[in-house]
């Protein structure tokens, strides 16, 4: 009996044994592939990332569509532990690319089931970055707010509100009575050097960036830094009337060729994508003050003859077409001088230039609101080959939203005599060769034209999906999102 119930026993406890033992071994068994699961799961990930960096490679050495689509990945050792495969979607406009969507699998050969997938998008990094880029020395208002980076190859007097850095090509510059300053003393004040400044050889010499109120942060000033490249712009225009003329785009001839009397162009947009092009057939003159030769007045017959008497009022004018305009190459290029208004729908791109007589350059007047229709994916750059003039009969409230690019020129609002207008809404960034100007202050320190308030924002929608040929800040795309499916 005795033996008996010890065998019992045995037997009873080695099968309980074996049970537990077979339990571990098969709770081991499922960690350890549990474990090479996981090894695979973010190896998969190494790999598809591997994929997106291989591709941008290929992108900035301008091999993108020669890039392998299926690509072996081989691990410190040298040895093929994996692959990735691409997909690349390309979005176009006038046949440039706008940017690239990529998606990349990546999987092991261990565990060819398991795969990680990563969409990228690259895009290059536009001009719509800064809410300023200018080319010559400039004065920034008390009452103007800037909400984006602010760069000028020259001098910046910077009397406004900045919430970003403001960056200037010059170390040192000569602060002249057009921008408020002088060498007949220290102090503030027209024909005084700010104490901020100095006076070497009978001239008021200031730094790169510098300010004369509280209104600035001046810890987000910069100076020296690489200046901007204005010459880089002149490539597009000829690309742009390409595109107008061959590529679905809007070609507008200058309007003398279809009417003896024509003296431009007026643009109206529409909500819904089309656009009224009007032969404008005469204009009416208002003297105002220009910014020419430093910043000192001069009314009508300076460098600019005809223009700088600022005929900028539409007095009689015409319909010659209603377009659609293509949403596959949204480009309109206009041989003459262009008047711009309206709502804008989608991405356009509105050039102003002559490229048919070398010695005439065009101007764009800005009379009238220029607006998005608000369907989250509009955005504007117009490019005048000369300047870009707000007029004098412009509204009261005026709102500018795009890139602004006077190539030649400047962006800027005459001074009109006992015009004042109350505030400018600019969303999106001004580009000027020359200096920018929209008020105009007397002696006394009071504002005598143009706008008493002014803000501007930057649009950061335009920073990596501008309208197609707006300038780049560089050769290379970035990548601007990134996601895992």
């Amino acid at each position: 009996m005795k033996k008996g119930a010890i065998t019992i026993y045995f037997l009873i406890f080695g099968t309980l044994f074996l049970l537990l033992l077979a339990g571990l071994l098969s709770f081991l068994l499922n960690q350890w592939k549990i474990a090479l699961q996981k090894i695979a799961w973010h190896e998969a990930f190494n790999i598809a990332e591997a994929g997106i960096n291989y591709y941008r490679w290929c992108l900035n050495n301008n091999i993108g569509d020669q890039c392998q689509r299926e690509k072996e990945y081989v691990d410190s050792f040298g040895n093929a532990i994996g692959k990735f495969q691409l997909d690349v979607e390309t979005i176009s406009s006038c046949g440039e690319v706008l940017f690239r969507k990529i998606t990349s699998t990546g999987f092991t050969f261990q565990s060819p089931q398991i795969k990680r997938k990563i969409s990228v998008t690259f895009s290059k990094e536009s001009i719509g970055k800064y809410a300023y880029v200018l080319n010559s020395n400039v004065w920034v208002g008390e009452d103007h707010i800037i909400n984006g980076l602010y760069h000028s190859n020259g001098g910046i007097r910077f009397d406004g509100q900045n919430l970003s850095t403001v960056s200037s090509a010059q170390e040192k510059w000569e602060c002249t009575s057009s921008f408020g300053c002088g060498p007949s003393g220290v102090g503030y004040g027209l024909g005084l050097c700010p104490p901020e400044c100095q006076i070497i050889n009978k001239k008021c010499i200031c730094p790169g960036v510098f300010s004369t109120t509280r209104n600035s942060k001046k810890d987000l000033f910069s100076y020296p830094t690489s200046p901007f490249d204005f010459t880089a712009i002149t490539i597009d225009l000829a690309r742009i009337k390409n595109a107008a003329q061959n590529l679905g785009g809007i070609y507008l001839p200058p309007a003398k060729q279809l009417n003896s009397q024509g003296k431009g162009w007026h643009l109206v947009f529409q909500s819904d994508g089309k656009v009224e092009a009007k032969i404008i057939t005469s204009l009416s003159s208002t003297c105002g003050y220009s910014l020419e030769y430093d910043g000192f007045p001069i009314c009508g017959f300076a460098s600019e003859g005809y223009w700088q008497r600022n005929a900028f009022k539409i007095v009689s004018e015409y319909t010659f077409n209603t377009y659609t305009i293509n949403s596959s190459c949204s480009v309109i290029f206009v041989e003459d001088n262009l008047w711009p208004e309206g709502t804008i729908r989608g991405k356009v791109t509105l050039a102003s230039a002559n490229l048919i007589d070398a010695n005439k350059d065009t101007d764009v007047i800005l009379n009238y609101n220029l607006d998005y229709a608000g369907t989250g994916s509009d955005g504007l750059t117009l490019i005048a080959e000369r300047n870009i003039f707000i007029g004098p009969n412009s509204p009261n409230n005026m709102v500018l939203k795009g890139i602004f690019i006077a190539q030649k020129g400047r962006f800027s609002r005459n001074h009109y005599p006992n015009n004042i207008k109350e505030s400018l809404l600019i969303f999106g960034s001004i580009v000027s060769n020359q200096r920018v100007g929209t008020q105009w202050v007397s002696t006394g320190g009071h504002i005598v034209s143009g706008y008493l308030r002014r803000e501007t924002w930057t649009d950061y929608n335009l920073i990596y999906y501008p309208p197609v040929f707006t300038p780049s800040l560089s050769f290379d795309f970035r990548l601007v999102k990134w996601e895992e499916e």
